[in-house]
């Protein structure tokens, strides 16, 4: 049976992603995965190198997803099927181009952890990020901003003449092109990926890729990697080389043997076959082998610990399994990036399968034993010169057209999906060619359209200052090339504003207030008096000025309920004011179906509305609170709609007030009446820490999500 390719739908309880967070992310990124100056020194040099080389400032230009709830619903997400007579893949493109299952056939099994919901927590560099299935993390240190997004899809003829499924999408982070094609061989038990990065500019770009494995997290199962050291590193923020398997009095190759959650980045030799393998009490389970170039491998663990195992409750739904990672990605670790050239590419293949070994073997005490019955069995069932020969047959296929076919398409492009309208941009401003990965112009919509205008007339449409409608700001750009654009453009409120943000990615602080003071004296809007507020509030030259930190930020809370009038503040009635969604995840007769991840073009944006001003809010109340002026932050709070004040990040925020209003007693009522901060960050203790300030008592089991040790 050739491998053939359909569309079908994929039905899930789906508490849908939400409207983005209008406010352009200027803080530093709030990664976990970090070590500090000390600890760099004394790492290896060529780790220590890529580990300090080119880390990411900020999530900038991409906006926050913290908009999604826990309330779900069911909802059909658009899905792809690609299959032959042994395996079936289904792949999200709406969701970052996730494989949320791969089923062997022959067995019956799902060689995969599959969430039986889809639930957005705050994992990902942006926020929101689902756990399950295979997921394609490029960037930088974290999960990728495309985790929940839509990516372009297509068919292509596979190697072997049958049907070949390419995903693709502009990473905007670092501004890099790349590919994943998914084919499956005629009766082949294996899912081939050939996955390609691309740097089309005349400068070295930093690059990140881990490609991450949902498997099932059971007592009896054993990860098995070519490995005698591993590089161990938890929310403790250190990372130390360690041993494998043992270490500290336990298994570590077990995933419920850790007590909290941890990362192992295994030592692999440069001559060992690179693969990883998650195998259960049977010897049965998963195995991802790789061309070498991929060389890193990596297990993370929740473990057995009662902050894993709420994160593990938190991602799904009750009675359901836990689940281990099993990971490949470009370097030894996770904190570090590799440089690529420019106008180079990084290309690799992988493979995915079920292995099958002798328990006896694999679960045995002698370690060595164990991967080379593991070793063995994957080269009887996947030859290593036949992955070799793979990549090589895959290569001229890589820059082959996708075919567009207008019978099997959902979109006006003749593609299987449509990713964002960004890349399009990009190759517009940049002229790129990049065969086999088309951006089409007609991707590009409202988002986009007044930077496109930016690039053909060199200035913002309708950008004029003095009194009339306030024009929404929309997202900003803030790479070299678009920062040229802005400074070289007709001054503007929105073109000053837009300048700003750009100036405070590039470290220029001084010259972001000014280009934002410009901004407000030409047309005060809640963007750019927010704008300046964030920067007295900063820790940095630029700022240190709480006092005035705090009236600006009231000014643009005062502003945007100024601007919000006649608009339903309601959540239950309110349509988001960014993407067309209604308050339950459903879209307007011009949008895609709730929860998809699909982008339809937005309509025009309205200048403030509740999410705005639930941003500014959320900003607000702890500015306020260092300034010492509790009763500015419990009338903000107030301002807010009845519905997004019973949300639990405003319901803690209330708590925090109570505190500093020295209400112990009503802050602990909250805590007691029970609240969920739907978008909790990984790692975060604050829940612990506001707690401690309210009792003396244990943390209570539903807001222990603690990730280290006390």
């Amino acid at each position: 049976m050739p491998a053939t390719l359909r569309r079908t739908t994929v039905n899930l309880p789906v508490a849908p992603v939400g409207p983005e967070n209008p406010l352009p992310p200027l803080a530093p990124l709030d990664e976990m995965h970090t070590v500090d100056e000390r600890q760099r020194a004394e790492l290896p040099p060529d780790m220590a190198r890529q580990v300090g080389y080119a880390p990411l400032r900020s999530v900038l230009p991409v906006r926050l997803l913290d908009g999604y709830t826990r309330e779900r619903t069911p909802a059909a997400l658009d899905a792809l099927v690609l299959e032959n007579d042994r395996l079936r893949a289904t792949v999200l493109p709406g969701l970052g181009g996730r494989v949320h299952s791969l089923h062997h056939k022959p067995t019956g099994r799902e060689l995969l952890y599959t969430n039986p919901v889809f639930q957005p927590a705050d994992f990902a560099l942006n926020g929101a990020w689902f756990s399950g299935g295979i997921e394609w993390n490029i960037g930088a240190t974290g999960h990728t901003t495309l985790s929940v997004a839509p990516v372009h899809a297509a068919r292509v003829p596979a190697p072997d003449g049958g049907d070949m499924l390419r995903l693709w999408e502009w990473e905007r982070l670092r501004d890099t092109p790349f590919q994943v094609d998914l084919w499956l061989p005629d009766g082949s038990d294996f899912l081939y990926v050939g996955v390609r990065i691309r740097n089309p500019h005349d400068r070295t770009v930093p690059v990140y890729w881990w490609s991450n494995i949902a498997v099932p997290e059971q007592e009896g199962t054993r990860v098995l990697v070519p490995a005698e050291e591993t590089w161990y590193f938890a929310y403790e923020r250190r990372l130390r080389r360690i041993p494998v398997p043992e270490w500290d009095g336990a298994d570590r190759t077990y995933a419920l043997r850790s007590e909290f959650p941890a990362d192992y980045f295994y030592e692999i030799p440069r001559a060992e076959r690179k693969w990883i393998a998650s195998l259960d009490e049977r010897g049965t389970g998963l195995v991802q082998t790789s061309t070498d170039l991929l060389s890193g491998r990596k297990l993370f663990v929740w473990g057995h610990g009662p902050g894993g195992r709420r994160w593990q409750q938190w991602l799904t739904e009750p009675g359901t399994g836990g689940y281990a990672e099993i990971q490949a990605g470009l370097a030894r670790t996770q904190l570090e990036h590799v440089r690529l050239e420019a106008g180079r590419e990084f290309a690799w293949l992988e493979a995915y399968g079920p292995l099958t070994a002798d328990p006896d073997a694999v679960h045995g005490e002698d370690w060595a034993a164990a991967r080379r019955q593991v070793d063995a069995r994957l080269e009887e069932a996947l030859p290593r010169a036949d992955v070799d020969a793979a990549f090589a047959a895959w290569r001229p296929f890589a820059d082959a057209d996708p075919v567009r076919d207008a019978s099997d398409a959902s979109t006006d492009t003749g593609l299987l999906a449509a990713g964002s309208g960004w890349g399009a941009l990009e190759v517009a401003c940049g002229g790129y060619e990049l065969p086999g990965t088309p951006f089409p112009a007609e991707t590009m919509g409202a988002e986009q359209r007044p930077w496109a205008t930016l690039l053909a007339e060199g200035r913002f449409p309708d950008d004029v200052p003095g009194p009339g409608p306030v024009r929404a700001a929309g997202p900003s750009l803030v790479s070299g090339a678009w920062r040229e654009r802005l400074e070289c453009a007709s001054a503007g409120p929105l073109t000053d504003y837009h300048l700003g943000v750009a100036q405070w990615h590039a470290g220029d602080h001084a010259q972001a207030v000014r280009s934002w003071e410009r901004s407000v004296a030409a047309a005060p809007a809640p963007w750019s008096l927010r704008a300046l507020a964030f920067a007295d509030a900063c820790d940095d030259p630029a700022g240190r000025h709480p006092q005035r930190a705090a009236d600006r930020y009231l000014a643009a809370v005062d502003l945007a309920v100024d601007l919000a009038v006649g608009l339903p503040l309601d959540l239950a009635a309110a349509r988001d004011e960014d993407d067309g969604t209604d308050a339950d995840g459903s879209r307007d007769a011009d949008g895609a179906a709730a929860g998809n991840g699909a982008v339809a073009a937005p309509p025009a944006e309205p200048p403030a509305g509740p999410v705005t001003l639930a941003a500014l809010v959320r900003e607000a109340v702890p500015v306020l609170l260092a300034a010492g002026r509790a009763a500015a932050a419990a009338a903000v709070l107030d301002r807010l709609p009845s519905a997004y004040r019973r949300r639990g990040r405003f319901r803690l925020l209330r708590a925090q007030v109570l505190l500093a209003q020295g209400d112990k007693a009503a802050a602990r009522a909250v805590f007691d009446e029970g609240f969920e901060v739907d978008d909790l960050r990984e790692g975060d203790e604050v829940l612990g820490e506001t707690w401690a300030q309210v009792s003396d008592e244990p943390l209570p089991a539903r807001y222990d999500f603690r990730m280290r040790p006390a």
